[in-house]
């Protein structure tokens, strides 16, 4: 058996328009990003730290077809390492 040739695991998301296992765009709307910067002796900056804040939906994209798979987002959440 190749390594391509394992069984799916049950909870993989698989887009139902296209087919889709692999790419995925999750797209948030009414964001504020708030980052902290230092400046360093030279003039330039680096950034220290950041915050994000979604005000708006956040929705879920096939990464293909760009099919609307938000009914799934939660469980993709589930799945964030």
């Amino acid at each position: 058996m190749q390594p391509n040739d394992l069984p799916s695991p049950a909870n993989r998301l698989i887009c139902p328009h296209c087919g889709n296992e692999h790419d995925f765009y999750e797209i948030a709307e009414d964001v504020v990003i708030t980052t902290h910067y230092i400046q360093n002796q030279d003039g330039s900056f680096t950034p220290e730290d950041d915050d994000t804040q979604v005000l708006g939906g956040i929705k879920l994209l096939c990464g293909q077809c760009q099919g609307d798979l938000s009914e799934f987002h939660q469980r993709f959440t589930e799945m964030l390492f």
